[in-house]
């Protein structure tokens, strides 16, 4: 199969509606990450999906929707859902109802539950508003590589796997959407993401973050939210996280790093400043530049054949919770204090 990358354009919504009204698969652009979209009501287009990817079975699905009106066709709605949606959709906000009878449950994993997301992208509203049904669409990466933030990185991973990328350019967020499960009285927060837990409290006046957000599930646990249970945004490279007091945390990374040939480190700006012994990755600014910038440094590691990567840990507040619950999974939870690191070496 030849996989064709084609603009945002007209012609190139056509072809994709084309495919996807065919049960085939299309990689589009969302103000999150890629996704790889098939008809979220085509059970033989939804196991597609898990095939293209190698997803493992009991992962489960987003449906994309236009809006409230259709998510109540496929959801049970309630107070806290509508509320939630009125507020955040259209955007990186991923809602988990009741599922009802209309929607396959093998988009759910078999669970009963269903994942609903309204995205603001306007390629991909226009996509769903012409298909006419929901669109099922995880990251349009190989599972448990790092997600795709250009059409570039979607062709990497799928290139003669599915027929069509629509090429948006990159990803204005750059992270997965904020993953909320709204079947109870209080939000709980699965996965994190730009829509933080502060920015869910200020609207419905609490919110809750589950604590399997910073460790790997246990065995016997359901996973009712993508990117929960198996090792998720994973670089080639093997990963440490070093969090501490700043100073700190720039002496040990520096001394983990320059150790080693071909390591990288990921410090926020500033941190590294005048450091030279070890080749240094901008993270940003902030929380909201590194959400941005981190699949993106994540796969050019890849590209590069980078062994090691050694990256600084952000504080876990506001959309630093996402860029952590990321870089956590990536580096298999391996986290390292750097007080730890620094007295280990003054006794070696």
């Amino acid at each position: 199969m030849r996989t064709l990358c084609v603009p945002v354009n007209q012609e190139g919504i056509i072809e994709a509606v084309r495919i996807l009204k065919e049960g085939g698969l299309v990689a589009f652009p969302t103000e999150t990450v890629y996704g790889l979209g098939g008809n979220a009501l085509n059970e033989q287009a939804i196991e597609a999906i898990f095939e293209a990817k190698g997803r493992p079975g009991d992962n489960p699905l987003i449906a994309h929707v236009s809006g409230i009106e259709e998510a109540k066709r496929y959801g049970e709605w309630n107070d806290l859902a509508q509320s939630l949606a009125e507020a955040f959709w259209p955007g990186p906000l991923t809602l988990i109802v009741a599922r009802k009878p209309d929607m396959p449950a093998r988009i759910s994993a078999g669970l009963s539950t269903l994942a609903l997301r309204a995205p603001s992208h306007p390629a991909a509203q226009a996509l769903i508003k012409a298909c006419g049904f929901p669109i099922a669409a995880p990251s349009a990466n190989r599972s448990g590589c790092p997600s795709p933030t250009t059409a570039k990185h979607v062709l990497n991973d799928m290139d003669g796997v599915i027929p069509l990328i629509l090429d948006g350019g990159p990803s204005e967020v750059g992270l997965e959407s904020t993953v909320l499960d709204a079947t109870g009285e209080v939000p709980l927060i699965l996965r994190p993401g730009a829509v933080t837990p502060e920015m869910v409290a200020m609207t419905v006046g609490e919110c809750k973050v589950a604590e399997s957000v910073m460790r790997q599930l246990r065995d016997d646990e359901s996973a009712p939210s993508p990117g929960m249970r198996h090792k998720h945004y994973a670089p080639k490279a093997r990963m440490t996280l070093v969090e501490g007091e700043t100073g700190k945390v720039r002496e040990a990374l520096t001394l983990m790093a320059a150790r080693l040939e071909n390591a990288w480190v990921f410090a926020l700006d500033g941190v590294m400043d005048g450091v030279e012994e070890v080749k240094v990755k901008n993270l940003g600014r902030d929380a909201k530049e590194a959400a941005h910038n981190l699949f993106y440094l994540l796969r050019q590691a890849d590209e590069e054949g980078v062994t090691r990567i050694f990256a600084q840990a952000l504080p876990k507040d506001g959309l630093g919770l996402a860029v952590m619950n990321r870089l956590a999974r990536a580096a298999g939870f391996d986290i390292r204090q750097a007080e730890d690191v620094l007295q280990f070496q003054e006794k070696s």
